[in-house]
């Protein structure tokens, strides 16, 4: 890309005068620049290292550097996320890509699934969405979800298809299971709750009406409503090899729906919810509310249940030992 395209598509201010005119790839890693490269220094301290690895163009932030080589281009900018923002939204254009926003589990389903390269689930912080989105086909089309990937990286963005009849049929089923049809193809025990089956519906018909071609992979836990089995001390046994379920939901947003499943498809077991203080409404025999990881051994070391529901934290609290569990806030 030519230096000057690059300070008009992003509106950054070069305060030297280069030799360069020019550079080849855009890097974040000092360690991974070649001669002719443009470094976007979000670590300042790697820009010594890039500029002797050859870099053409250093991009910062804030402070001014010490200009090492006057030869290279030296380019302000208020804000790198910015800048690359506005980089993306110019190579969409230049790409006509076309995005689809859709939710998070819908998202996390996609990223299980194995697709042509012409079409991209996004994940992951802002650089490593550029780097995904930067080399893209011609005509891509991107499925991202707003609550993880900036919205505005995109001038056009639709939604996925509606859906107006169930598709997938399942044949059998346990709460974290499912055996299912969908499209004369049997999938025999996935490791997928019928509770994201209408997520998965939405996705494949997504697949479908788009013409897309997919696999599917075996399923692995997507970090929502995520089951692990325990014994009496809590430590984590294989699936399906004990009778006490914790269930983590890190989305606050997911509580009601998640409650009316298990009380429909759990009736048989003592059930318990365990969540945040700031949002519960009520407490009762099932419903506990929590302020700190400690209140939520608490809870669980002293009442009985078959599954506890866990909103507003993941597994990683079984990381530590119970028996030492500190008095850590958690904000929400």
């Amino acid at each position: 890309m030519r230096l000057e395209n690059f300070l008009a598509l992003t509106q950054t201010t070069l305060i030297n005068e280069p030799c360069i005119n020019s550079f080849e790839n855009i890097v974040f890693e000092a360690s991974r620049i070649k001669r002719g490269d443009l470094f976007f220094a979000y670590n300042t301290q790697d820009i010594s290292l890039a500029v002797a690895n050859g870099a053409y163009c250093v991009v910062f932030e804030k402070l001014t550097p010490e200009i090492r080589d006057n030869e290279i281009a030296w380019v302000y900018t208020e804000s790198l996320d910015d800048t690359l923002k506005r980089l993306l939204r110019f190579r969409m254009i230049e790409k006509e890509s076309i995005a689809y926003e859709c939710n998070e589990i819908i998202l996390k389903l996609s990223l299980q699934t194995i697709t042509e390269s012409n079409f991209i689930a996004l994940s992951g912080d802002l650089k490593s969405v550029f780097k995904s989105l930067w080399d893209i086909q011609n005509r891509t089309t991107v499925l991202f979800c707003p609550a993880l990937s900036d919205k505005e990286i995109f001038t056009a963005v639709k939604k996925i298809p509606d859906i107006s009849s169930q598709t997938i049929e399942i044949i059998e089923q346990t709460l974290f299971e499912t055996s299912f049809i969908y499209d004369n193809t049997f999938y025999e025990r996935q490791l997928i709750s019928p509770f994201f089956i209408p997520y998965l519906e939405k996705l494949l018909h997504f697949y479908k009406t788009l013409k897309i071609k997919y696999k599917l992979k075996k399923f692995t836990p997507i970090e929502h409503f995520e089951a692990v089995f325990t014994n009496t001390k809590f430590e984590i046994k294989s699936f399906g090899s004990s009778d006490k379920v914790l269930i983590f939901e890190p989305n606050i947003t997911l509580i009601d729906s998640q409650m009316m499943f298990l009380q429909r498809h759990a009736s048989w077991g003592k059930i318990i919810f365990i969540i945040p203080s700031s949002i519960i409404k009520e407490e009762n025999e099932n419903i506990f509310s929590y302020h700190n990881e400690k209140d939520i051994i608490n809870i669980l070391k002293n009442n009985h249940f078959h599954f506890a529901l866990i909103v507003g934290v993941d597994k990683s609290i079984l990381n530590k030992p119970l028996s030492n569990q500190t008095q850590l806030t958690l904000n929400f």
